[in-house]
């Protein structure tokens, strides 16, 4: 068709001698193309004519110079920039209003650049580190003390209780004995190796001794039932002539009568009451 390329394809006026645009194999005359084909520039809302440099991001466009950093009105042509809520900012723009400051070292994290979080807080990659060894935490297991984060293996050897009798790191669950720290496992009675946390024992030469242990090896018999007198079987207990008895069991020998708080008399090995002793 001859007339398509020297014709407008919309006003059909001659395009002979004048500046045209194409658009899908059709001429327009500039007039023609920018009503019907120019995008309105975000900033200024003028069409962007076909002569103008058309700028866009995200389905919006922009004259050349309208270009701009919606805080400080550089140019953002042919340079990084940031979006927030709409707005386009240079990158320290962006950073001043929005970045986060690392907790370490109080500097802008920069966007774009890897930050680490946690509690709450960010940190520069490089400053995310064991404050003892200072080698990178990462996303490994981490302790933290006194608002400084350690890798587990350093706070292990700078503050962890080491168990009295296995030396070992305890992690969780320890008991304390004589000012000293155990594994609970590792705190069991010197005579039978009965596991004791939790349970009533006797402390005795600084070992501890479940009671059944200790009576059988420290506690002293009773004259009477033969059985072991602990301070756990009853607050009261006789003692005479190096013999000792429950309060349960100093009786007289003879009518059984209780002789605690009483007066008494001793025949042999036998303790009486007056009236069997005067008989």
């Amino acid at each position: 068709n001859p007339t398509r390329m020297t014709d407008c394809h919309y006003c059909l006026q001659s395009l002979r001698g004048r500046k045209y645009a194409l658009r899908e194999e059709n001429a327009y005359c500039i007039a023609c193309y920018d009503s019907l084909f120019a995008n309105p520039c975000e900033e200024c809302k003028q069409p962007i004519e076909c002569n103008s440099k058309d700028l866009a991001y995200k389905g919006r466009h922009w004259h050349e110079g309208c270009f701009k950093c919606a805080k400080c009105s550089r140019s953002l042509v042919e340079k990084p920039f940031a979006a927030k809520d709409e707005l386009l900012l240079c990158t320290e723009c962006y950073s001043d209003e929005y970045s986060s400051k690392c907790f370490h070292c109080q500097k802008t994290i920069m966007p774009g650049s890897r930050k680490m979080e946690f509690k709450g807080s960010s940190w520069h990659e490089s400053c995310f580190v064991c404050q003892y060894c200072r080698q990178p935490l990462g996303t490994k297991p981490l302790i933290t003390k006194d608002n400084e984060n350690y890798c587990v293996p350093c706070y292990e050897k700078q503050f962890a209780h080491h168990c009295y009798s296995c030396k070992k790191v305890i992690t969780s669950g320890g008991v304390t004995y004589h000012d000293q720290p155990w594994h609970k496992e590792c705190f069991v009675c010197a005579g039978c190796k009965a596991q004791l946390s939790g349970q009533r024992f006797i402390s005795k030469d600084e070992y501890p001794y479940c009671i059944d242990c200790f009576s059988k090896l420290y506690a002293k018999k009773c004259a009477a039932c033969k059985k072991p007198i602990t301070a756990l079987g009853g607050p009261k207990f006789i003692s005479f002539e190096e013999r000792q008895w429950h309060g349960e069991c100093f009786n007289c020998a003879k009518c059984f009568v209780s002789l605690v708080g009483q007066g008494f008399l001793t025949r042999q090995d036998d303790v009486l009451c007056h009236v069997c002793g005067s008989a």
